[in-house]
């Protein structure tokens, strides 16, 4: 069994990394919540009942223990700006070794992804970025298919206003296509 357990820590690291740091923006916690993470696979592995959706019980724990901080941060701040906590956080999107276009591009549009309420980042997350299909969101975020599929949907059509309403889209000298925030007046 502990072979099992390091391959599916080895074969789900990156991606459940990947998946926490964008939900809440923040390295430091993100490593802790990856952590209890893959504690609580070892601690439940037993439990699995069908191997084929271990991918989206993973998921689950890390949604639940990132849906988990957030409480905890609402309830350590009870009426602060909640627009302040959606901000988005200091990390990179895409690897470095992408081409400068597809970073800079991807940096601006992160950064507004960021902005959406958390149930539609995370379903973007998931779908757009992680290649779940809606059923697998489903599953992790215990919802119905069907609103796996709305949420998607709401998100995308937020981020649509977001990005016409906060950016600038532009041809460069190199005619590729950049995202530039727009000047805060």
């Amino acid at each position: 069994m502990e072979a099992v357990l390091l391959e599916i820590y080895d074969g789900y690291y990156d991606r459940v990394k990947k998946f926490i740091t964008r939900l809440v923006k923040d390295e430091w916690i993100a490593e802790d919540l990856i952590q209890e993470t893959f504690i609580r696979v070892q601690k439940n592995f037993e439990s699995v009942r069908n191997p084929a959706k271990v991918s989206s019980w993973i998921f689950r724990i890390a949604y639940n223990l990132c849906q988990d901080h957030f409480k905890a941060i609402r309830a350590n701040k009870p009426e602060k700006n909640r627009l302040s906590e959606s901000l988005p956080g200091p990390f990179t999107v895409l690897p470095v070794q992408k081409e400068l276009e597809q970073f800079q591009m991807g940096t601006c549009v992160q950064e507004q992804i960021n902005l959406l309420p958390e149930p539609q980042r995370a379903v973007m997350i998931l779908y757009d970025l992680m290649g779940f299909s809606h059923a697998e969101i489903a599953e992790i975020l215990d919802i119905s298919i069907e609103n796996a599929k709305v949420r998607l949907h709401r998100a995308r059509k937020g981020l649509k206003a977001i990005l016409k309403e906060k950016c600038r889209f532009q041809l460069d000298e190199r005619n590729v296509l950049v995202c530039e925030p727009l000047e805060k007046e």
